[in-house]
C-alpha cells in the first residue's frame, strides 16, 4: 500500500499539511522536538484511528485547538481514502471510508495498512507482558477481522464481568462467564495458530539481524483455554480467586508471548542489542503477516531507529526494512549521519512542525 496524498490539520504542533509523499517513501530530518514523530503519528493514525503512542484524541489535537482533521488517499488497498476528524468541544470524532461513515469502527480499521517501529518498541523484548499481547492483538486485528471481532466480544464480556465483581454482584458476574468463555476461546486460538508459525520466524528474523544465542518465541498461556468447553472448569476453579481480587484472573488477557535467547528470559538476561533485535524481529513478523493475509505490501514508519546500532547492523538491518520492491518507507533522523549507508529516499526537512520537501 501506498500514501499519495496526506491532509492534516490541527494535528499536535504539525503546520497545517497537504503533500503527496514519493511513491518510496521519504526520510525526514530535523532536530529533536520538532514534530518528525508527530508526521509519523498522524501518517499512522487512520491504519486504526487512533495514536500509537496512545494518547487520546484530545492530546493529540493542537494546543488549545478546536480540534483535528486527517485525510490520506491511499492505493493497493480496498479503499482509496481514509479519513477522521475530531471536535474537542464533546469529544466527537467522525469517521470516514471512500467518503462515507462506516456502520462500526471495525469495518474501518485497516483500510489503510503501515508498521510502525518506535524507539520505545524495545519494551516489546524488555518490558512487561501487556505490551506483547497489545502487538498481538494489533497484528491479528489488522490481519482477520474476525479476530477483531471476537476481542471486542471479549473485552465487553470482561469489562462488565469485572465490573460486577468490584461490586459484589457475583450472580451478575457469572452471567458474563459464557460470553467471555465464547469470545475468549476464539482469542486464544487464533494467538496459538499465529505462534506455531511465528517461532521459526522470530529465530531466523533474529539471526538474520547478526544476533545469535538461539532465539525462541512461545505464546504462554496461563491454561489451556483455546477450547471453549474447558472454560467452565477454568473458571469454576479460578471464583474464589475472582472474588477474592474483585478481577477475572483466568483468561487470554493474561497470556504472555514469551521470548528468550539460549534458553533464558529475553528481558531479563537479555542485552540491549538483543533486546533491540528482538522488537525489529517482532516488527518484521508484523509486516510478513499483514502482507500474507491482506495481499499487500504495508508502509513502513522507522522513528528514529538506526542510531541505536552500530554500522555493520545498521546495513543488515537496512537490508531487511528497506530493499523490498514495493514498499514504501517513511523513516525519521536528526541528521543525516545517523541514516543508514546509502540510502536512497528523497530527503524532507521539519522545522517547527513544518514540513518542507
Amino acid at each position: 500500500m501506498r500514501l499519495r496524498h496526506l491532509v492534516a490539520r490541527g494535528f499536535r504542533n504539525l503546520a497545517d499539511l497537504d503533500c503527496e509523499p514519493p511513491a518510496s517513501g521519504l526520510a525526514l530530518l530535523g532536530p529533536n522536538a520538532q514534530g518528525k514523530t508527530n508526521l509519523l503519528e498522524a501518517i499512522y493514525y487512520p491504519v486504526l484511528f487512533r495514536s500509537f503512542r496512545g494518547a487520546p484524541d484530545q492530546e493529540v489535537t493542537r494546543f488549545e485547538g478546536p480540534g483535528f482533521h486527517l485525510e490520506a488517499d491511499v492505493d493497493g488497498g480496498p479503499a482509496a481514502s481514509v479519513g477522521a476528524s475530531y471536535v474537542a468541544a464533546g469529544r466527537r470524532k467522525r469517521i470516514l471510508v471512500d467518503g462515507l461513515e462506516p456502520d462500526r469502527l471495525a469495518d474501518a480499521v485497516g483500510s489503510w495498512l503501515a508498521v510502525s517501529f518506535l524507539p520505545d518498541d524495545v519494551s516489546l523484548a524488555a518490558g512487561a507482558a501487556g505490551g506483547r499481547r497489545g502487538y498481538l492483538d494489533r497484528l491479528l486485528s489488522l490481519a482477520d477481522r474476525h479476530y477483531l471481532r471476537s476481542l471486542s466480544r471479549y473485552r465487553a464480556a470482561l469489562a462488565q464481568r469485572n465490573s460486577a465483581l468490584r461490586q459484589g454482584r457475583w450472580d451478575v458476574a457469572r452471567a458474563f462467564d459464557a460470553p467471555l468463555a465464547a469470545a475468549g476461546a476464539e482469542v486464544a486460538a487464533r494467538r496459538e495458530r499465529w505462534a506455531e508459525v511465528a517461532v521459526e520466524q522470530f529465530a531466523a528474523e533474529f539471526e538474520c539481524l547478526g544476533e545469535g544465542g538461539g532465539a525462541r518465541l512461545e505464546y504462554r498461556a496461563g491454561q489451556e483455554l483455546a477450547d471453549s468447553n474447558a472454560w467452565d472448569a477454568a473458571l469454576a476453579e479460578a471464583w474464589p480467586r475472582d472474588q477474592s481480587r474483585a478481577m477475572t484472573t483466568v483468561g487470554p488477557h493474561r497470556d504472555d508471548l514469551a521470548l528468550a535467547v539460549g534458553g533464558k528470559p529475553l528481558r531479563e538476561f537479555g542485552s540491549n542489542g538483543q533486546q533491540r533485535a528482538a522488537a525489529v524481529a517482532l516488527k518484521l513478523i508484523e509486516l510478513a503477516a499483514l502482507r500474507e493475509a491482506r495481499g499487500t505490501e504495508p508502509a513502513l514508519l522507522l522513528d528514529d531507529v538506526f542510531a541505536a546500532f552500530d554500522r555493520e547492523r545498521q546495513r543488515r538491518l537496512a537490508r531487511r526494512l528497506l530493499e523490498v520492491p514495493g514498499r514504501q518507507v517513511f523513516l525519521t533522523a536528526p541528521r543525516p549521519d545517523e541514516l543508514p549507508p546509502d540510502l536512497a529516499l528523497p530527503v524532507w526537512r521539519m522545522d517547527a512542525g513544518k514540513v518542507t520537501p
